[in-house]
Formats: C-alpha cells, sequence, structure tokens
C-alpha cells in the first residue's frame, strides 16, 4: 500500500483504442513505471488494478534439477572453493 494517498479526485478517458491513461499523480504515487505490469480485476465496486508480481510463483518440485549439470555433482568443500577462488579473482582486479 502507498504512503500517502491523492489530495484530489482524478479522471482519465478511454481511447477508440481501449486504452486508459493514468494520471501522473497516480503512476508516481504507485511508483509504476514504464513496462509495469498490472492485474486488472473485475470487483463490486468497478476495477482494481494490482500491480502484477515480477515473477510467477512457482513450487520448488518444478524447478529443481532443471538444470543440466556437466560431470557429478560437486561437493560442498568444492563448491565453498569455486566461491572464493571467484571472490579473490574479482578483488584481485579492483
Amino acid at each position: 500500500m502507498a504512503a500517502s494517498k491523492l489530495t484530489a479526485s482524478v479522471t482519465t478517458v478511454v481511447s477508440t483504442k481501449g486504452q486508459v491513461i493514468l494520471p501522473k499523480a497516480v503512476r508516481d504515487l504507485r511508483k509504476w513505471g514504464v513496462g509495469t505490469r498490472l492485474i486488472v480485476e473485475e470487483t463490486e465496486d468497478g476495477v482494481l488494478l494490482r500491480q502484477a508480481p515480477l515473477f510467477s510463483e512457482t513450487n520448488p518440485s518444478e524447478v529443481f534439477a532443471s538444470l543440466r549439470g556437466n560431470g557429478p555433482a560437486k561437493t560442498i568443500d568444492e563448491m565453498k572453493a569455486g566461491i572464493l577462488a571467484e571472490a579473490k579473482r574479482r578483488h584481485a582486479r579492483d
């Protein structure tokens, strides 16, 4: 929910293409920039606009082991060593 509310009522018009321009005050209040995806819901009182989540909800069982690996699985110690080596490599070039 936004921290503050609009102080005055605003209106807009539906275009011949069925498009509606959201007033700048509303976009700024909601931090809805260009490309923001919105969910449009029909309600008893009218139409509700909500920001769509950036990513669709997933179940872990749908994504675990979804990437193919090359060779045998790495041990925890091998993974830690790889992370440490990469961190040292990145900091060495600073």
